[in-house]
């Protein structure tokens, strides 16, 4: 069973406020998806993340086959992070900690770190380098240009 680790870091010519506002609000959420996985939020969702706040879906990450994933929101640092963790879902394990850094000139750095383990152990760790880290890599640079086409490139 391997841990991997997905590290994305973005800077966009938005101020930290701004930047916070948008992230920390789960509406958001299906911007930043992209639409082939079918992203559906099934549950109320309020204007702030909050720690222990649950959000369900449905997403189709894989051969269209519908998933649910409950994601506990489990840290929030306001105005500098948030952590979410999946609970229900396609993965063994998925930690993923937002960073958000104000930087000169009114920008923003924005930070993904990802801790994921796959199911089935070995065999789901065969999948990895063939389905998952494509697919992740996909999804990510998908939200990498709607985040830069929101708040523009900083």
């Amino acid at each position: 069973m391997a841990i991997h680790v997905l590290r994305r870091t973005q800077v966009v010519a938005a101020p930290l406020a701004e930047c916070w506002a948008f992230f920390s609000d789960p509406r958001n959420l299906a911007q930043l998806t992209p639409p082939q996985l079918d992203f559906r939020v099934l549950s109320d969702l309020p204007p702030a993340v909050y720690p222990g706040m649950m959000i369900e879906y449905r997403v189709r990450p894989l051969l269209g086959i519908p998933v649910t994933w409950l994601t506990e929101i489990t840290h929030v640092e306001e105005s500098r992070r948030f952590v979410d963790e999946q609970r229900v879902g396609p993965y063994a394990v998925w930690h993923h900690e937002h960073f958000f850094t104000a930087l000169d000139g009114g920008r923003t750095e924005l930070r993904d770190v990802v801790h994921y383990v796959l199911p089935f152990g070995w065999l789901g760790d065969l999948f990895h380098p063939l389905l998952v880290a494509p697919q992740l890599a996909k999804i990510f640079a998908f939200r990498e240009k709607a985040v830069a086409a929101r708040f523009g490139r900083g």
